[in-house]
């Protein structure tokens, strides 16, 4: 695993090609009002370099990553933690971390297993527009 020090925002990495993924990061991007998140395609070479084995396997693209240092969140717990930074209401959804994990995330397993079926898959991964080009980690 490589160490990208330089970095000291937190990384939200997820499915560049799933259609849902990509809408996710789309409405984190707009209630993002203080650019808090970078983002990084788990297909990247940032993915492959940055992250444990744990994450490189098939398994590791139905599960969207919080990397904020060396602490790693994923599936139920890095949406929650996603939610308590955006604008608006959705801070309060953090309060659903006090269902248990095995519980919400067998209820985020059950949408990523799905999620191409239901939302579809792109060809490629996203491409970030050139004013978003800053926020994404290749």
């Amino acid at each position: 695993m490589g160490t990208d020090h330089s970095i000291k925002q937190p990384i939200i990495l997820f499915d560049g090609v799933c259609n849902l993924c990509n809408s996710s990061v789309q409405f984190i991007i707009e209630r993002d009002k203080k650019e808090l998140f970078l983002f990084a395609s788990l297909q990247s070479r940032y993915a492959k370099e940055n992250l444990p084995d744990e994450f490189s396997d098939e398994t590791a693209l139905q599960s969207i990553i919080l990397k904020e240092g060396d602490e790693i969140k994923s599936k139920s717990s890095a949406v929650l933690t996603i939610t308590k930074s955006l604008s608006g209401l959705w801070p309060l959804f953090y309060v659903l971390i006090v269902i248990p994990k095995f519980v919400r995330d067998w209820v985020y397993d059950i949408i990523a297993k799905n999620r191409y079926q239901w939302f579809g898959k792109k060809d490629q991964c996203m491409i970030p527009s050139p004013e978003l080009k800053n926020r994404f980690i290749d």
